[in-house]
């Protein structure tokens, strides 16, 4: 049984081409993301470049996130019941005194960041583009951290006047408006997103991938909806980031429409009944054969080649203001 109608972008900028900004784990985010959805006993998206494309290192150029976002637009109007994924892992910077929010891609120019990053502007644009039934956006976007857990550096040095943050909630908002949108962000403007202690993986994505298999669902569930993404990612990644000696950090959602499925549980098998079990250490994320990554315009790499070209919900716990069924919004922030 496949998710048929399922498409996902997933971006995992890691090396920047200016050294000094790279961000590794992003890479490693991005690749075990890929391998849950394309796995045929998880999520069971088809892994053909049709459905899946990821952008990692050299890829995640400025025009090639830009390209696979139009054809992710291209996907959705071409299959009226396509279920549409937006996944981002990088760097977010806002400029203080403007207030305009910059996404970084790999190929950024140090000394003219708002000509090189993707602007806020040009990025709810191109979203704005994506007219899918169903439309999800996930941003695991850092702000500076003081530990060594932290997910960006604290030390990094800014050009002026930009700082580190972030996604902004208005932001986030302002996506999520329309049926069928839902926005995820990996925590508040003012916290920071973090790793974990062996720094295989950002706490956000690592919490993500286990509700993607399930461990915010019930026993005999078959699909994973937006509120077992928040059941557990509320519970999991403020915990994770407290037992980093006391860090916080908050997941965001919000959305204006039913609670859509995002993916199959156990390949549309559903979960035992015994529930949700994490794997055995190893096993969890362990790679799949599917590495095609869009390095130009359109044009796929499998592997290790190279392209150039051009109603109510029982959710759990979840504290804040989150709203679900018949409300016309939904939000949440969990604050305490």
């Amino acid at each position: 049984m496949k998710f048929e109608h399922g498409y996902a972008l997933i971006v995992g900028v890691g090396q920047s081409a200016y050294s000094a900004w790279s961000l590794p784990v992003t890479v490693k985010d991005a690749k075990v993301l890929v391998s849950v959805l394309t796995d045929p006993s998880l999520c069971a998206y088809p892994a053909s470049d049709d459905h899946m494309r990821l952008l990692v290192d050299e890829g995640a150029t400025r025009a090639n996130i830009r390209h696979g976002l139009e054809w992710l637009a291209q996907c959705a109007k071409a299959d009226r019941e396509a279920t549409a994924v937006i996944y981002l892992s990088g760097h977010g910077w806002t400029a203080s005194k403007s207030g305009g929010y910059y996404l970084i891609p790999h190929d950024v120019n140090p000394f003219d960041i708002p000509a090189s990053a993707l602007s806020r502007v040009e990025f709810t644009g191109l979203l704005r583009g994506i007219d899918a039934r169903r439309f999800l956006v996930f941003l695991d976007t850092c702000h500076a951290g003081g530990m060594a857990t932290a997910k960006d550096d604290a030390a990094l040095s800014l050009p002026q006047p930009f700082i580190q943050a972030g996604f902004p909630k208005d932001l986030a908002r302002d996506l999520a408006q329309g049926q069928g949108r839902a926005v995820f962000a990996s925590s508040r403007g003012d916290e920071r997103s973090w790793v974990r202690r062996d720094r295989s993986m950002s706490i956000y994505t690592y919490h993500l991938v286990e509700a993607l298999q399930g461990a915010g669902n019930r026993s005999g569930d078959t699909v994973v909806r937006l509120s077992n993404l928040v059941t557990h990612l509320s519970l999991t990644v403020p915990e994770s980031a407290r037992e980093l000696g006391g860090a916080r950090q908050t997941p965001f959602y919000d959305w204006s429409t039913e609670d859509f499925a995002v993916a199959l549980v156990r390949g549309g098998k559903g979960l035992p009944a015994e529930g949700w079990q994490e794997p055995a250490s190893g096993e969890q994320f362990a790679p799949s054969a599917y590495t095609a990554t869009l390095t130009g315009s359109g044009a796929i790499a499998q592997d290790d080649s190279v392209a150039a070209g051009a109603g109510g919900i029982a959710i759990g716990r979840v504290g804040g203001d989150l709203s679900l069924g018949g409300k016309p919004n939904n939000q949440g922030d969990n604050d305490d």
